[in-house]
């Protein structure tokens, strides 16, 4: 008996916001990219109280990621299961600077080259690489990515998002091709109240619309959900309400199940440009920055409302993947830094007609330093937050020790 109450004893613990915030304390501990990833309030705070800051262009007000670091760029799926690189979080979007993602790109890019031990020189050209992909992107024609040379940390993310299907996501993230949801660390049961309510916003037009849309399922096909839990996932929304549910789809000739990912969204923390017309639901403004800068992304999408709480829905698909950045060898750190500028490029572009992306561009290119062809404003504030954030990780790192 015994063995069976272990087998059965609830998890998480009762305290679950204490075990969310030391399960994002100990991810955010083991690297100073992973603590820069987890802090997006402690970048816009020390951003605003830079020296930096106060010389930052005005770009114009486009939706922008907020959070642009390198994990929140990858290949996306659209519904005919075609891959394209694009930004894949969203939950930081605003109508804001363009500056800021450049910003925040440039740190996460800075930090991975830290990382890798490479010297200095080689982040200060990482900079002048980023910036020269960004601003091809304005100019360049084509309808995507694909204009650009693929490092290879993008190939290889690429390679493997083709030709994935159902049983490759089931065994990644459910750890079985199994149509349930195993629980355990990752994943815990929901009670009769959340079962319900997560059942009826899956059956929500909106939602349900959406889940029938992909993949080419036609009117004939029905949705229902069949299994559903709390999700700990992620590192800076931990403590936000998550679920997983598997939805399973038939008609007269085939069935077939899905993954949905079911998020809160809150108020963002990035700051909003002057006077920006942005939807007032969380989840709806979610949903408008990812037409606006994921195309891929934004047709997978619909926003609903959980017990009061605004959430938006996403069908995950076998082929989201993320950029994951071990190490770094000079070439290829080069490489990265244009190509994923040169992404964030387009997705900025697409929102501007040509006027304003030339007064953009020209903007960018005002007092360059014959040294270093990238913004003064740009380095000066990569090198600010990159001094200020490994202070605050190795401050995390004692504070975590002192408390394990």
């Amino acid at each position: 008996m015994l063995l069976v109450y272990v087998l059965m004893k609830p998890f998480p613990p009762i305290d679950r916001l204490s075990y969310l915030y030391s399960r994002r304390d100990r991810k955010m501990a083991r690297s100073p990219h992973a603590y820069v990833r987890g802090n997006t309030l402690l970048f816009y705070e020390w951003l605003e109280e830079s020296l930096s800051a106060r010389t930052l262009p005005k770009g114009p007000p486009i939706w922008i990621c907020g959070d642009c670091h390198l994990g929140n760029l990858g290949p996306l799926a659209d519904d005919d299961g075609k891959v394209a690189i694009q930004i894949r979080d969203l939950d930081q979007a605003v109508i804001g600077n363009p500056a800021h993602d450049l910003i925040r790109l440039g740190l996460s890019l800075a930090t991975a080259a830290r990382g890798s031990n490479l010297p200095g020189i080689v982040t200060a050209r990482m900079i002048e690489a980023m910036i020269e992909g960004y601003e091809r992107a304005f100019v360049d024609h084509s309808p995507d990515e694909l204009a650009q040379p693929e490092p290879d940390i993008v190939r290889i993310v690429r390679r493997r998002a083709i030709g994935r299907k159902w049983r490759h996501l089931a065994k990644e993230r459910l750890e079985d091709v199994e149509p349930s949801i195993p629980f355990g660390k990752r994943f815990w049961p929901l009670n009769e109240a959340d079962y319900a309510a997560l059942r009826n916003v899956i059956a929500h037009p909106p939602v349900s619309t959406m889940v029938l849309a992909l993949n080419g399922r036609g009117d004939d096909i029905t949705a229902a959900m069949v299994d559903a839990a709390y999700w700990m996932k992620g590192c800076s929304s931990l403590g936000l309400w998550r679920f997983a549910a598997i939805v399973a789809t038939k008609g007269k000739s085939r069935s077939n199940h899905c993954l949905i990912d079911l998020k809160e969204a809150v108020e963002p923390i990035a700051p909003s440009a002057p006077n920006a017309k942005m939807p007032a639901v969380p989840a709806e403004r979610v949903l408008a920055a990812a037409k606006a800068l994921s195309p891929n992304l934004g047709e997978r999408m619909a926003a609903a409302s959980l017990l009061g709480r605004s959430m938006f829905v996403r069908e995950l698909m076998p082929q989201d993947l993320k950029i994951e950045v071990e190490q770094f060898s000079h070439d290829e750190a080069l490489k990265a830094a244009r190509y994923l500028a040169f992404v964030v490029g387009k997705a900025h572009g697409r929102q501007m007609d040509a006027e304003t992306k030339q007064g953009w561009l020209d903007i960018l290119r005002y007092d360059r330093s014959e040294s270093l062809d990238a913004p003064s404003w740009l380095w000066r504030a990569v090198v600010d937050l990159a001094a200020r954030h490994e202070a605050g990780y190795l401050d995390h790192c004692r504070i975590y020790a002192q408390a394990t």
